[in-house]
This record gives C-alpha cells, structure tokens and sequence, in this order.
C-alpha cells in the first residue's frame, strides 16, 4: 500500500496541491470560466432541442468540413461549447467541469483557453486535410465526413488533459491518454477519432513552446 501511495503521490502530487490550494482559497469563484462554460454548454443544449432553436445554433456554432474556411474560423470558437447530438449531454457537462475545472486551477483562465481552443482548431483544420488526402491513407478521411457536424468539447479536453499532465509532470496519466486515443482511432476510425489525435498534437507543440519558454523548469501554475 505504501508503494501505490508513494507511486500515486509521485503522479499527481503536484496536481493535487495546485487544485487544493487553489480551491481552499477561492472556492468555486476559481474557475469562473469553467462553470460559465458549463452553463453555456447547457444553454446550447436546451436551444438546439427547440423547434426555433435547432437553426440558431447550427448557424452560430455547427462547423463541417465542407463549409468555407473563414465560415468554420468564425463559428469554432462556439463549437466547442455545442454538444454533439448524437451523444449524452452530460458527458459534455462532465469533460467541461472536470478537466476545464482543473485546467483553469492549475493553467489560469487564459492559457486554460488558449490551449483548449487550439486544441479544437487543430482538429478542425485537421479535418480538412484528411479528406483532401482521402481514405486511402491512414490520416485520410472519406468525402462524406465532410458532412459531419463537427462539435463539442471532446477535443479541447484531451488537449488541455494532455498540457496538464505534461505541466506537472503526471507522465504516467498523460501517456495513458494518448494511448486511449490512439486505440479509439484502431477501434473506430472516424473523424472524431482523429481530431483527437490532432488535439494532441496541438498539445504537445504548446508543450514544447511552453518548456522553451519557462526553461524547463518546475512545474508550477501559470505566470
């Protein structure tokens, strides 16, 4: 038992005060983005299941790979916070207060999106150049995913969960969700899947931007 606490202490130790000291001294008023967020995510929900709502949202916040580009830029930011229609709204609810929740205590607000919506972005484009490849390459996607509504916050989670781990040093659990991800794309490979991939690899180059810039130093929250 003292061998799991020394390896769990090792993993998420760092993590852990971070989260705790941020939460003992503030409360729920640190992460102000996350539960607005979460309300957003709600508001979206209720709105797109309405008669006069379904249109609204898809035209401020659906992107498919087949819309013009400045059109897919201009609506990504809201994407994220649009939960796909085909899924449990409460898995979306759950991502967002959880790995946003722990983002914003440990990252800040701002780099807390910054990372997030580079993580979607990533994704988006992604989409783009894999149906221009086609399925007949492994990072191809058929021309019919290019119908695909795109949404959700699935990919700014694995970034952001990806950045965290990497930031203190919980290797094990960051490796742990590249290799969940990686094995999603052999299950079923899909966009979805794929976009995932693509989020991670967003997250690892703000990894290594971010390392640069801090010196590879400890980790720490953000400055």
């Amino acid at each position: 038992m003292n061998t799991l606490s020394r390896l769990a202490r090792a993993e998420w130790g760092a993590l852990s005060r971070a989260v705790r000291d941020a939460l003992v001294a503030r409360r729920l008023r640190a992460i102000p983005m996350t539960l607005g967020a979460v309300c957003l995510t709600g508001l979206f929900q209720y709105v797109q299941n309405q008669s006069w709502g379904y249109r609204l949202v898809q035209d401020i916040g659906s992107v498919r790979a087949e819309d013009p580009l400045w059109l897919a830029l201009l609506r990504t930011p809201l994407s994220l916070f649009v939960p796909a229609l085909d899924l449990p709204v409460w898995g979306a609810l759950v991502q967002i207060l959880l790995v946003f929740g722990i983002a914003e205590l440990c990252l800040g607000r701002w780099r807390t999106l910054l990372v997030g919506y580079a993580a979607t972005l990533a994704g988006t484009l992604y989409a783009r150049v894999a149906i221009a490849l086609g399925p007949d390459t492994w990072l191809g996607l058929p021309a019919s995913d290019a119908r695909v509504v795109d949404t959700g916050p699935s990919a700014a989670v694995v970034g952001l969960a990806v950045f965290v781990c990497w930031r203190y040093r919980a290797y094990g659990t960051g490796v742990l969700v590249v290799v969940l991800m990686v094995v999603e794309v052999l299950v079923k490979n899909n966009l979805a899947g794929k976009e995932h991939l693509a989020a991670i690899a967003a997250a690892l180059v703000l990894c290594a931007v971010d390392a640069g810039r801090r010196g590879w130093g400890r980790p720490g929250a953000s400055s």
